[in-house]
């Protein structure tokens, strides 16, 4: 089935809680926390609370763009069409442009080590062939790409299994960690001021880890279109849900710093939270929060595979990329299409990993460079909020902070994040982010022709349309329906 009026995804889905659950897996708490304390650590020391605490505020800004802009338009596309209906179509393409690239590098870079851990777990020595754990990793993979493909409510029946052990094994850790202390330094309250970073470039640094801990969470959005009363649930779910991994992120790091000194967080490096089980649990807690991250990777690859699905079927009903990404499973309401699109390109990339060891040294550059591509379409959307609410910013202090001010904030502090990368990353990095976003103009410039999408429509303005309890609003643009509302 062809789908070009919006209509062929399922609605009514997802409810508040499953949205919520989605929001959260697809930060990968414990995947963030692996990956990241050691890095944050090793940046800023124990300023890594201060670091979550400062860059979760201008976050928290993006969340509310991308809340008020979901009311304005319920859309798969997400920051795709916010920002081409808002600033310019160009912009908004490579927005999408941008999540493409990323969650597709990040299935891929996520697939590798999910492969090793669950290796891990029966015997070190198998973790350590590399074929084989690209195999298993591999294999993860296409169960997630069947699960996706078995529809939206099978997705969250399968979320809800994975996160839910995943979050209690964390639960369970960081109380025990956090009541028994250990070798590590004592609690201050300094560790949340300014005070331990080494000057702006210290904060910078840790600015640009604990950041990109926080991505994934937009998956809400792009679920929109399936959720019920999506122009609100998206949002607030959203909140929610970060708001939950901030909690998690600043508990883990507190608890990191006051079990383990600072040469076991350093010599650990991305086996932080093994060792730390171990310091917790001896003989069983290492090995019960390693399966709690490869609950969270694999979990992760669920819901970046939703996001980058949707984003490219929003995208094949424009037909700003070839319209067959458009097109729906008569029976589940899935854009299976898109989805094995997405699968068969990281089944290359992963085969490419295995036979040429230097593919395995660009994907490892290509971890790096999606922070290029993160900051550039969540800083867009933060800006396009603001334009879309303009008119109505001066109508209230409430309105003039949570909808101008705050998300504001977040736009700009993501793009000085974006440019403040380009002197960090190297040069492999910098190719991959840049070059990543570059190569979008190909498809751009192929599809501007046969689609409405470039075409002059009328733009996204929260004083177009008031709020009407979710019946259908003006006739949209690229062939949808969307509603307006000003309340948020």
């Amino acid at each position: 089935m062809r789908s070009s009026s919006g209509r062929g995804l399922r609605p009514g889905v997802l409810g508040t809680f499953d949205t919520v659950v989605m929001a959260v897996a697809g930060t990968a708490p414990a995947y963030s926390i692996a990956a990241a304390t050691a890095v944050l650590a090793g940046a800023v020391g124990v300023a890594g609370p201060a670091a979550l605490l400062y860059c979760v505020l201008p976050m928290l800004g993006i969340v509310l763009a991308f809340g008020r802009l979901g009311r304005l338009d319920v859309s798969a596309g997400a920051a795709y069409a916010w920002v081409g209906r808002t600033l310019h179509p160009f912009l908004g393409f490579l927005s999408g442009w941008a999540l493409v690239v990323s969650t597709t590098l990040f299935m891929v870079a996520g697939s590798l080590p999910a492969g090793t851990m669950t290796l891990a777990l029966f015997d070190p020595v198998l973790a350590a062939d590399r074929m084989l754990a690209t195999a298993v990793g591999a294999g993860w993979f296409l169960l997630m790409v069947l699960v996706v493909l078995g529809g939206t409510r099978m997705t969250v029946r399968a979320q809800l299994l994975l996160s839910g052990a995943e979050l209690a094994l964390l639960a369970v850790f960081v109380t025990v960690a956090l009541v028994r202390g250990g070798g590590g330094a004592s609690f201050d309250w300094s560790w949340f001021g300014f005070t331990h970073f080494d000057g702006v470039s210290g904060f910078a640094s840790g600015a640009l880890i604990a950041t990109f801990c926080f991505w994934g969470w937009d998956v809400t959005s792009n679920l929109g279109e399936e959720t019920r009363d999506g122009r609100r649930t998206a949002g607030l779910a959203a909140l929610i849900g970060v708001g939950v991994v901030f909690l998690l992120f600043e508990a883990f790091t507190i608890a990191v710093h006051t079990t383990l000194t600072a040469e076991q967080i350093q010599e650990s490096g991305s086996q932080v939270l093994s060792t730390l089980g171990e310091a917790v649990w001896p003989g069983v807690g290492g090995q019960l929060l390693v399966l709690a991250v490869l609950l969270s990777t694999v979990a992760t690859l669920e819901t970046t595979l939703i996001q980058v699905t949707r984003s490219l079927f929003a995208m094949g009903r424009d037909r700003t990329m070839p319209a067959a990404l458009g097109t729906v499973h008569r029976h589940r309401g899935t854009p299976w299409v898109a989805v094995a699109a997405v699968g068969t390109v990281a089944l290359v990339l992963f085969a490419a990993s295995t036979v040429f060891g230097t593919v395995g040294e660009v994907l490892s550059a290509a971890v790096a460079a999606i922070g290029l591509q993160i900051a550039f379409y969540y800083g867009l959307a933060g800006i396009a909020a603001v334009v879309a609410y303009r008119r109505t910013l001066l109508g209230s202090v409430r309105e003039f902070v949570l909808g101008g001010v705050w998300p504001l904030t977040g736009a700009l502090f993501m793009l000085w994040i974006f440019f403040e990368s380009l002197g960090a990353l190297s040069g492999a990095s910098i190719a991959i982010g840049v070059g990543g976003l570059a190569a979008g103009l190909v498809p751009m410039v192929v599809h501007r022709r046969g689609s409405s999408y470039y075409r002059p429509a009328p733009r996204l303005d929260a004083s177009a349309g008031a709020d009407d309890g979710g019946r259908p609003g003006p006739a949209h643009p690229y062939g949808r329906d969307t509603t307006l509302a000003t309340d948020y």
